[in-house]
């Protein structure tokens, strides 16, 4: 109850702290790529029932719909934004309406694609499916992109384990350093 609480506190100082920032990108989105503000995906979430989840678009249209490391060149795909708004995570912001659903927490494995099935049938085997999937989580300030699926879903069964409001604040703090820094993205 207190981790909910927490989150929709967040995303209200969040969502009025940085509404210029969405405007700024919704507009840079609509300048420099036609098609849609906004890319939606079905992930899956808590005890893998399915949710939308939205990101800024920073790939176009014609992009396949698969996760972006089975591509061959990614970046042959990414809109003139695409890089930038990856790089320092502004792509994520759109989150905040999944956090605010109740689809997504702050912190928590991030959610996987329904395309990614083992990454899916090894959270589920070590328990972690049981968690709402996050904005942040373990796994991402320890890796992010460049983690293989058996080391990122240890990370995950340690966040399971330790999961606690100090512990959810330490990977808050070190997911600023990291998206400061843009260290860990590799597309």
């Amino acid at each position: 109850m207190i981790k909910r609480l927490s989150d929709l506190l967040g995303v209200g100082i969040l969502a009025a702290t940085l509404a210029l920032v969405f405007l700024a990108v919704m507009l840079a989105v609509k300048l420099t790529s036609k098609g849609p503000l906004f890319f939606w995906s079905q992930r899956v979430g808590r005890n893998n029932v399915p949710f939308w989840m939205p990101k800024f678009r920073s790939m176009r249209e014609d992009t396949p719909n698969v996760a972006t490391h089975l591509l061959k060149d990614p970046g042959q795909y990414l809109t003139p934004i695409g890089g930038f708004l990856r790089k320092s995570s502004l792509d994520e912001l759109p989150q905040l309406w999944s956090i605010l659903r109740g689809d997504m927490s702050f912190v928590g494995p991030r959610p996987a694609l329904f395309s990614q099935d083992d990454l899916i049938a090894a959270r589920t085997e070590c328990g972690v499916h049981v968690l709402v999937p996050g904005l942040t989580g373990w796994a991402q300030v320890n890796g992010r992109d460049d983690l293989p699926i058996p080391v990122k879903v240890d990370y995950d069964a340690e966040y399971l384990e330790r999961r606690s409001v100090l512990f959810d604040l330490k990977i808050l703090w070190m997911t600023a350093q990291k998206v400061l820094s843009q260290s860990g993205v590799s597309h």
